[in-house]
């Protein structure tokens, strides 16, 4: 089983969605986007200014996802971040009919199954913000600060593999960067490489 999963990461990880653009650079202005979420109601980003906003991009039969959200690590994460104000916006760019791709019930279904305790789970089957973004892989993250800068892009830890025994051993890239922020210190790693599913874009 476990030769199986390294395998479908390994895959994953090669065939990383070259549709994407190169992602906003740490310290630009991170680009707005308006998407619906799975009740129909729209988020922009320009709706958070003055918050800190994190961006997740989300795939829910990608292992590397399933690794964070089986385990409970992304929705501790999620609950830690959102009680503080944070705004976290969980994003599923998957076109239709391709892998990942939900439907505004399933999405719903999805999300308490597994208790997501995100802000929102916003549907973007266009790849609009996906692409604005150069979203690449799930899960792909980005922290912005209050002034609506990008502080942190790339991936969720140090630990690039679909384990979930190997989640108490990783720095939490997001955490390190929220927690240094809001505490006004400098990110101490402001970018890192993306692992994960690669996004299916139509």
């Amino acid at each position: 089983m476990k030769t199986k999963l390294i395998l479908v990461a390994l895959t994953s990880i090669l065939t990383t969605a070259i549709q994407a653009s190169d992602s906003p650079p740490v310290g630009s202005a991170a680009p707005d986007f308006s998407l619906q979420d799975a009740n129909g109601k729209r988020h922009s980003l320009s709706d958070y200014k003055g918050k800190y906003v994190v961006l997740e991009w989300f795939n829910p039969e990608c292992p590397f996802v399933k690794k964070h959200y089986g385990s409970a690590n992304m929705q501790k994460l999620q609950q830690n971040f959102t009680s503080k104000g944070v705004t976290w916006l969980t994003i599923d760019s998957a076109a239709p009919g391709k892998e990942g791709n939900l439907t505004p019930e399933q999405a719903n279904k999805t999300a308490a199954k597994w208790n997501v305790h995100s802000t929102a789970l916003l549907l973007d089957p266009e790849g609009k913000a996906g692409r604005a973004y150069g979203a690449k892989n799930t899960p792909h993250m980005f922290v912005i600060n209050p002034e609506g800068k990008v502080i942190y892009e790339g991936a969720i830890d140090n630990k690039p593999t679909p384990y979930p025994e190997d989640i108490p051993q990783a720095t939490n890239y997001v955490k390190v960067a929220l927690d240094e922020s809001m505490a006004g210190k400098p990110v101490s790693t402001p970018s890192s490489r993306p692992y994960g599913c690669s996004i299916k874009y139509e």
